[in-house]
């Protein structure tokens, strides 16, 4: 049964990270389409923010993904999830054609956040690399 939870456990961290990988590798081939996307919701030094996004994607979601400071990564994505959330899924300035689509997008993250919150309470769990290498 030990077995099975460390499998589950895993299969969580593939699942939070994915999204995670997946959005930061689309913003490297879509760099043009997302800097506009960023410039139209008002933000400045969008290339440097840009740069930054994709890098805290990539490198927080492979975090997770393998369990090397998963704790650490999970926190980094956790302070860089709130503000893009607020900023970029701000359904209550969106029109009534949007609005819905929005909220969905905000509560995704808000659930997301609440994954990424276990894995900073409980670590990458058996399966993983900090598991291996923790003295405990």
């Amino acid at each position: 049964m030990k077995s099975f939870f460390a499998f589950l456990t895993l299969l969580g961290r593939v699942l939070i990270s994915a999204i995670f990988i997946w959005a930061g590798i689309g913003k490297i081939f879509f760099f043009n389409e997302t800097t506009h996307y960023m410039m139209s919701k008002g933000m400045t030094l969008v290339p440097f923010f840009l740069f930054g996004a994709l890098t805290i994607e990539i490198l927080g979601g492979l975090a997770i993904l393998i369990g090397f400071f998963a704790r650490v990564g999970a926190m980094v994505l956790f302070l860089f999830l709130v503000p893009t959330t607020l900023i970029f899924h701000d359904f209550w300035n969106a029109t009534e054609v949007e609005m819905q689509m929005q909220m969905i997008l905000f509560l995704k993250n808000l659930n997301i956040l609440g994954g990424l919150l276990y894995v900073i309470t409980y670590g990458a769990g058996k399966w993983s690399v900090d598991w291996v290498t923790s003295s405990d």
